[in-house]
């Protein structure tokens, strides 16, 4: 298992080339009239719909899977499981045999639609009466396109700071050191917790999680990497290329990337032998999810907590994650729109955040929330979590309160190119095949080359 982050980095390069692949097959003009009509709150189902990129593997799935196929009134819900296969997907659409509905990274789907690979769902939120102001502002923005939105957001995450209170006590170091406060405490924090006897490193200082979190650090310094219209990209910004140096530069005062992620690489993630738990690690930044995972394989590891922030003292966490989207040519849309309502509803979300309160309760451990990206339904979860003590109650109350204070980037055509030609910058850095300000020129012009295309075509398409 992955997170979604690290995950759709490498599932980035696979888009691209699967886009270039069909694109002749998806892209064949607009994507088709729908009405209110067609979408009936009311109405029942038969038959069989199929969900591409979606495995119920746990309650808090498989609750919320139930209530959406009784919401169906009949049909039945075939689940395609794993995640979503890009190639098999466009594939499926150019040949007219398209799944009804994808779970798909909310960052994939700007892409998807100026492909033609999806419809916009205006019709089926009028019709079905989805109540959009319940979701996270800029996970909404995330799937809104061109005036229409794309998709219904589900899942969200954001980052928060996770470091060693041990380590940090040893190095006379608090959190406050390492939160992203101040840079060159974070600096000074990294060369003080890492240990490296004999050149062989043993112990991470401070992990910045490059390439994925550029964004994080870019924002903190003030930049975005794309203007808010998706057009214009931003990447040789000076103060992305600071933020990008700053990232970089902790890296190399623990002798180089390669070595971190050689000791990151070969650490048990997700088992109880995890960095913290084995005093591996100082800090990083990380999504809130990890939390839950540390405090159900390794309680007592001596972690702390707080929200990631700006040198100006201020919480921030990038808004990340997952979405329904109804493919072109769904032989059962309205079916599918019911679906994704079902799926993303107060109701649905506090059902399944009983069934894990109820395990949690079982295992004698804490439940320490889900974030999703509807705003009431976290509000209503945020009511049933139950005391887990310290470290761990200061991690929920961090993510929370990141949760808060999140941005996104804006959907756009190019979504896969831009995002693999800031990634191929951060990663020619990180081998030392660049320095930052070459790598994120050539990013500049790569993303916005790709940019340019994309908003073209989709202006032709439209037209």
């Amino acid at each position: 298992m992955r997170s979604p982050l690290a995950r759709w980095s490498v599932l980035s390069v696979s888009l691209a080339l699967a886009l270039t692949a069909c694109a002749k097959g998806t892209g064949g003009g607009a994507a088709p009239t729908q009405s209110p009509g067609q979408f009936n709150p009311g109405a029942t189902f038969q038959g069989t719909i199929s969900v591409m990129g979606f495995g119920a593997t746990d309650e808090v799935g498989t609750t919320r899977v139930d209530k959406a196929k009784a919401s169906l009134g009949g049909a039945d819900v075939k689940l395609i499981e794993g995640d979503l296969d890009i190639q098999q997907f466009l594939s499926s659409v150019a040949a007219g045999d398209a799944p009804d509905i994808i779970y798909a990274n909310r960052d994939q789907i700007g892409t998807f639609a100026s492909r033609g690979a999806i419809v916009p769902l205006t019709a089926c939120i009028q019709g079905e009466q989805i109540d959009t102001s319940m979701f996270n502002k800029n996970a909404l923005a995330q799937v809104t396109f061109g005036n229409e939105i794309w998709g219904i957001p589900e899942f969200n995450q954001v980052q928060i700071t996770m470091a060693n209170a041990e380590l940090l006590k040893e190095a006379g170091l608090t959190i406050a050191d390492v939160n992203g406060s101040n840079w060159d405490k974070v600096t000074a924090a990294a060369k003080k917790l890492v240990k490296a006897p004999g050149g062989k490193l043993q112990v991470i200082g401070f992990d910045s999680k490059l390439p994925e979190f550029l964004p994080l650090w870019a924002k903190a310094n003030g930049a975005d990497l794309l203007s808010a219209d998706g057009k214009t990209a931003q990447l040789n910004n000076p103060a992305v290329v600071k933020a990008l140096e700053f990232a970089v530069g902790i890296y190399d005062a623990q002798g180089g990337f390669a070595k971190v992620k050689a000791v990151r690489d070969s650490a048990d993630f997700f088992g109880k032998g995890n960095q913290f738990a084995k005093n591996e690690l100082g800090a990083m930044p990380m999504e809130q999810w990890y939390v839950n995972v540390l405090n159900d394989v390794s309680p007592k590891a001596p972690l702390t907590f707080d929200t990631f922030r700006t040198p100006q003292g201020q919480p921030l966490a990038y808004s990340s994650g997952s979405a329904w989207a109804i493919p072109k040519g769904a032989k059962n849309a309205a079916a599918a729109c019911r679906f994704a309502k079902t799926m993303t509803l107060v109701d649905s979300w506090k059902a399944a955040a009983q069934a894990r309160l109820d395990k949690r309760n079982q295992e004698k451990k804490p439940f320490t929330g889900i974030l999703t990206g509807n705003v009431k339904a976290d509000e209503e979860i945020q009511k049933m979590l139950t005391p887990g003590g310290e470290p761990w109650d200061s991690g929920v109350k961090a993510f929370y309160e990141a949760n808060q204070h999140t941005f996104s980037l804006p959907a756009n055509p190019a979504d896969a190119e831009f995002k693999k030609a800031w990634q191929d910058a951060v990663n020619r850095v990180l081998n030392g095949q660049d320095e930052p300000q070459a790598a994120l020129d050539k990013a500049q012009q790569d993303a916005q080359a790709a940019l340019d295309k994309a908003w073209a075509g989709w202006t032709k398409q439209t037209n």
